[in-house]
């Protein structure tokens, strides 16, 4: 279900229905809703999309590099710090299973950075017309549960393990072994194009952005309610 399509439908529908039977209070919420809708609706767009003439438009592609950033210091500070590699290489097993400790991090951090920079943007001050980040807050769940599973099936790449392997059998210490996967993670980062990144984070949130375009229907039919009756 299109909860923005069927949204802007009956707004649309009201606008109809109240200029072909002169309701000018059927009217005035059509327009109202149709407005605060649609408003909602361009704004879910420039999230993601670069629109010509629009300052502050495609602020994810725009802070790709602070998603890279935020994404790097996250592996790097939740699953392989040099605390955490110590630990494991003081009971190395011949091939260490990442998944269960990747199921206990806590990932919440990684949606506060999220929010951060979605909030430091030019999208932010837009974003506040919405109820600020809390607008955001219903997807964390989602988000947490996208990022444990690519994580998870990172540390299944055979690369992950013969890297893994490798480090264990040379004996390394976990400042080797630190540095190596350091390498790694950039490396893997590199590969990431501003689409990727858009298209991970469009798939996480869009769904949940649609309600933004509801309520924006239904607050902008209030006030055309309001406004028709005064």
């Amino acid at each position: 279900m299109n909860k923005s399509l069927i949204t802007n439908l009956l707004a649309g529908l009201c606008v109809v229905v109240g200029f072909m039977f002169n309701q000018a209070i059927v009217l005035s919420v059509g327009l109202f809703a149709l407005s605060g809708a649609v408003t909602n609706l361009l704004a879910i767009h420039m999230l993601f999309e670069k629109v010509p003439f629009l300052y502050g438009s495609g602020v994810i592609a725009l802070k790709f590099e602070s998603f890279k950033v935020a994404i790097r210091n996250l592996i790097l500070t939740e699953f392989f710090s040099e605390q955490k590699i110590n630990n494991l290489l003081n009971k190395a097993q011949p091939n260490i299973d990442f998944e269960p400790i990747i199921s206990n991090v806590d990932l919440n951090p990684a949606f506060d950075n999220l929010l951060v920079v979605i909030e430091e943007s030019q999208f932010g001050s837009m974003l506040g017309m919405f109820g600020g980040t809390a607008a955001i807050e219903p997807m964390r769940e989602k988000f947490i549960e996208k990022m444990q599973h690519s994580l998870g099936e990172i540390s299944q790449t055979d690369d992950f393990k013969v890297l893994v392997s490798q480090t264990l059998s040379q004996g390394n210490s976990a400042e080797s072994l630190h540095k190596t996967v350091l390498k790694l993670v950039d490396e893997r980062l590199d590969e990431l194009t501003p689409k990727m990144v858009k298209e991970i984070i469009q798939t996480m949130i869009r769904e949940h952005l649609g309600w933004l375009v509801v309520w924006g229907g239904v607050f902008g039919g209030l006030f055309g309610l309001i406004a028709a009756l005064i």
